[in-house]
C-alpha cells in the first residue's frame, strides 16, 4: 500500500495494489465541500481514471462521516472541466468507483454518493437532501439521479421534506448493496473493490460504460431541468433567508417570494 495525504488539500490517496481510496479529511466541519476539496476531489478522480494501473477507485469520508454537502460559509468552488461540481458529479468514467458511507451523506454530500457505481454504508449511515429546508434545489443530479435507484415516491420524499433515509432502508430499497457495522465501510468497500479488480479490466470498463450509456440516456435532460430548478430559487428571497437562517442557526422565516 502507498499513500499520499495531503490534509491542507481537504484530501489523501492511498494505493491498495489496484484499488485507489480516495478519502475525505474535513471531519471538523462533516467534509463539507470548499474550493479546497473540490480541487482535491477532482485531482484524485483525475489520477483514478489516467492511470492505467488502477482498476477501482474507492471513495469515503472516514470513520465517523461521509459528506455534509456543500460548504454553505464559504462555497463548493468553480465546477471542474472534468468532474463539474465537487470535482465529481457530471464525470465521465470507465473505472468503477464505490462509495463507503459512514454517518451521514447530506444534500451535495448524496449527491457524491449517488454520483458513485456501488455503495457500502455502515448500519448508522443516513443519507438526506435538505436543500428545501434551506430555500435551496439539489443541483449536482440528485433530481434526476435519486429516482433511479429508488422508487419514485420515496425520492419525492426526501426530495419534498429533507427525511433522511437509513442504512438499512437503502439496502432494502436498492441504493446500498452491502451494510456493514459501522466503522466497517471502507474495509467492506476495499474488498468489494478488490473483487472488482480479479476480473478482466478490459471487460469492467466496458459494462460500466455500457451501463452508463442506458441508465445515464436522461442525464442531459435532467440537468437542463435541474437548471431551470437552479434559476427558479437563485434570485428568491427565500433561497437568501434559507441560507442565513442556517447559518445564524435559527428557523427560517419564508416568504413565498
Amino acid at each position: 500500500m502507498s499513500t499520499s495525504t495531503a490534509t491542507e488539500h481537504r484530501v489523501s490517496t492511498e494505493r491498495h495494489g489496484r484499488v485507489l481510496l480516495i478519502r475525505m479529511e474535513r471531519a471538523a466541519k462533516r467534509n463539507a465541500v470548499d474550493a479546497a476539496m473540490t480541487a482535491a476531489l477532482d485531482a484524485a478522480l483525475n489520477e483514478l481514471e489516467d492511470d492505467p494501473d488502477l482498476w477501482c477507485g474507492v471513495l469515503t469520508g472516514g470513520p465517523t462521516v461521509f459528506c455534509a454537502g456543500t460548504d454553505l460559509a464559504g462555497g463548493a468552488g468553480e465546477p471542474t472541466p472534468r468532474g463539474g461540481n465537487y470535482g465529481v458529479v457530471k464525470r465521465e468514467r470507465s473505472t468503477p468507483v464505490i462509495a463507503a458511507v459512514e454517518g451521514v451523506a447530506y444534500g451535495g454530500g448524496f449527491e457524491i454518493v449517488l454520483a458513485c457505481d456501488l455503495v457500502v454504508a455502515g448500519r448508522s449511515a443516513r443519507f438526506g437532501l435538505p436543500e428545501v429546508a434551506r430555500g435551496l434545489v439539489a443541483n449536482c443530479g440528485a433530481l434526476f439521479r435519486a429516482p433511479r435507484p429508488l422508487p419514485l415516491n420515496v425520492a419525492k420524499q426526501m426530495l419534498l421534506t429533507g427525511r433522511p433515509l437509513g442504512a438499512d432502508r437503502a439496502y432494502e430499497l436498492g441504493l446500498v448493496a452491502d451494510v456493514v457495522d459501522d466503522g466497517g465501510a471502507e474495509a467492506a468497500a476495499l474488498a468489494l473493490a478488490q473483487q472488482v479488480c480479479a476480473n478482466a479490466p478490459v471487460a469492467v470498463r466496458a459494462t460500466l460504460r455500457a451501463v452508463e450509456t442506458v441508465a445515464g440516456e436522461s442525464d442531459e435532460r435532467g440537468w437542463a431541468a435541474t437548471r431551470e430548478a437552479t434559476e427558479a430559487v437563485l434570485a428568491s428571497a427565500d433561497r437568501q433567508e434559507g441560507v442565513a437562517a442556517f447559518l445564524e442557526k435559527r428557523e427560517p422565516r419564508w416568504s413565498g417570494r
